[in-house]
């Protein structure tokens, strides 16, 4: 549809717009947006394991049926005959009970008739034991008035039932924006949720792009495809890009004189841009929370600000408490034990991943117990916390512990730290007056592409471990000026492969001047009842999250950068301070959404 084209065309990164037409990158690109919005089936075997009742729904003919015998077929390869049940509401077709009972009698499972105006609890008592329940529904027209009781009817009873709407992938494109529209209309009539689809009749698709792009549009979850008849062989769980790709291979003729579509049954201009604006989001969070360790966290402490004060602290405190999940924290980025210039509040440590990126969810300061060797023991000890970047020497009790533990470790020291080089005794800068910087690699910082040059020494310290003393000079690469001068000691036992780990220590400073700037943006947006510890967290979580994206270099990386600050829509100078800005409107919209009730309809989660 012309809907998403526009959505897909105002995100595309200036770059590929620019690359003329026989190259393969825009395609990519493309291949992967699609797949990034198209939200599928996680875990097959989730789907089968949860006991529950599941209703097919959709118009006659989508191949309900059909579809009912292939899932109790799956589901009796997984977990045997016993703990599942059929039922039928077609009383209309004829022949439909005897075709459901045929499936059933191979599959060697009972099976149940009910009106279509009976509740499920009218056969509570006979699904006794039953772990998994499918419903067959009655097939009726997205226009006939009874779609609405149908559903009513499936809710009506105490039992909670999941709706899954079928969806041809041969009818036209406008009949599967009406059906997908009227059902989960109906749906929300009767108080209910139609977030699931599975995808009929592929094989009979001279085109798979129009129900896809009517799945993502409207931000439904693909759970399986079907491609036949055959029980249970023709029916597969949704991949994304195997869906993708197969919408792509087949190109779609315009007919002559046609005029390109809008969005279908006259929806207003201004309504298109708000579920587009929705979708984007949806897709951004989404994918954030796959790339980010913790980003899921951060949400769950943004949430914190919607209650009341007096319940911020104890869910905090909960929620902490299971933070971070299992071998998920390979290092910590400690930040210097002072208060922020100008504030009244310390830098929270920033953990790092099993990449030795950032997450999401930082530390805060107070919480950890008090001297260094025990607050790096407990992190050591509760998240197997390996590698620590010290923002000063580590005291001697520390420094004992780190080399007994064999851990890895590095320091930044002021200019005026003392080492003995050939038994000598001199300060660090000393020992590089006269050195000559010939190695250099280039890194983001504080939001700048810059130079980092660095040497380094073999010396002691006094008490007589092995150390490399280093030297690093952050230039401008045009102009050759030095921005910044930074000395650090590291574990002569771990060589100059150390050097990763210094640049994540340096590109870490520029977190606090992201979390002073988030900080002050919230603090006008409060209304005076967040909790202090909450906003710390939420104003340290996006500058984190901010200066993730703004230091990786893939390629996913920098698709999430265009589309987080094409959401602010203005141009920013500096690239990490716009990402920042644009996390918090992606938050703040996401909370306004919530607000509005279109939680579910959009899948922000």
């Amino acid at each position: 549809s012309s809907e998403l084209a526009d959505e897909l065309l105002a995100g595309m990164p200036e770059p590929l717009a620019r690359l003329d037409g026989n190259s393969e990158a825009p395609l990519q690109w493309l291949r992967q947006q699609l797949m990034d919005r198209l939200c599928v089936l996680s875990d097959e075997p989730s789907f089968f394991d949860q006991t529950g009742i599941v209703a097919l729904v959709g118009p006659t003919g989508v191949g309900k049926t059909t579809t009912t015998a292939k899932l109790a077929a799956r589901f009796v390869m997984r977990h045997g005959t016993r703990p599942v049940a059929l039922v039928t509401t077609d009383s209309f077709r004829i022949g439909a009970h005897e075709q459901l009972r045929i499936y059933a009698r191979l599959l060697d499972t009972p099976m149940y008739a009910l009106d279509a105006e009976q509740p499920i609890d009218d056969l509570l008592g006979r699904l006794q034991g039953k772990q998994w329940v499918i419903i067959d529904t009655v097939g009726m027209s997205q226009r006939d008035q009874r779609v609405i009781e149908q559903i009513a009817h499936l809710q009506g009873g105490r039992s909670r039932v999941r709706l899954v709407l079928l969806l041809n992938a041969a009818s036209q494109p406008e009949t599967l924006e009406e059906v997908v529209l009227r059902y989960r209309q109906a749906a929300r009539a009767a108080g209910a949720e139609l977030d699931d689809c599975i995808i009929t009749k592929q094989d009979e698709a001279g085109r798979l792009a129009p129900v896809l792009d009517i799945i993502m549009r409207h931000g439904m979850r693909v759970l399986f495809g079907s491609n036949g008849q055959q029980v249970p062989e023709d029916m597969a769980v949704a991949a994304p890009g195997a869906l993708v790709d197969q919408a792509l291979s087949t190109a779609t003729p315009q007919r002559e004189g046609a005029q390109r579509a809008d969005a279908p049954m006259g929806m207003p201009r201004w309504s298109r841009d708000v579920l587009g604006q929705g979708r984007r989001l949806s897709s951004l969070l989404a994918r954030l929370r796959q790339r980010v360790t913790g980003f899921a966290a951060l949400e769950e402490i943004w949430d914190l600000a919607s209650l009341p004060s007096r319940v911020q602290e104890a869910r905090l405190d909960a929620l902490l408490a299971g933070y971070p999940a299992a071998d998920t924290t390979l290092g910590m980025a400690w930040s210097p034990r002072r208060n922020e210039r100008g504030c009244d509040w310390a830098m929270p440590d920033i953990g790092l991943d099993t990449n030795g990126a950032w997450l999401a969810l930082p530390w805060l300061q107070h919480r950890h117990p008090a001297g260094w060797q025990p607050r790096m023991a407990a992190l050591s000890s509760s998240s197997g916390v390996a590698v620590h970047l010290l923002p000063r020497f580590p005291e001697s009790d520390a420094l004992a512990w780190l080399e007994a533990e064999h851990l890895t470790w590095v320091s930044q020291v002021p200019p005026s730290h003392r080492v003995l080089f050939h038994h000598e005794r001199q300060t660090i800068r000393q020992l590089f007056d006269d050195s000559v910087l010939t190695h250099h690699v280039g890194v983001r910082f504080r939001g700048q592409s810059v130079q980092l040059w660095t040497a380094y020494a073999e010396v002691e310290d006094a008490s007589g471990t092995a150390l490399l003393a280093w030297y690093g000079e952050v230039r401008d690469p045009e102009s050759a000026k030095v921005v910044v001068r930074r000395y650090w000691l590291t574990p002569a036992r771990l060589g100059a492969e150390v050097l990763s780990l210094l640049l994540t220590q340096l590109q870490s400073e520029g977190l606090a001047a992201l979390t002073r700037r988030a900080w002050q943006q919230l603090k006008e947006a409060d209304s005076g009842d967040l909790n202090a510890e909450v906003r710390l967290l939420m104003a340290s979580g996006v500058a984190s999250v901010a200066g993730h994206l703004d230091i990786a270099d893939d390629e996913e990386a920098q698709t999430l950068r265009g589309d987080l600050l094409n959401l602010l829509g203005a141009s920013r100078r500096r690239r990490d301070t716009g990402m920042l800005d644009a996390l918090i409107y992606a938050f703040m919209a996401r909370d306004a959404i919530r607000q509005m009730g279109s939680v579910s309809r959009e899948g922000v989660a």
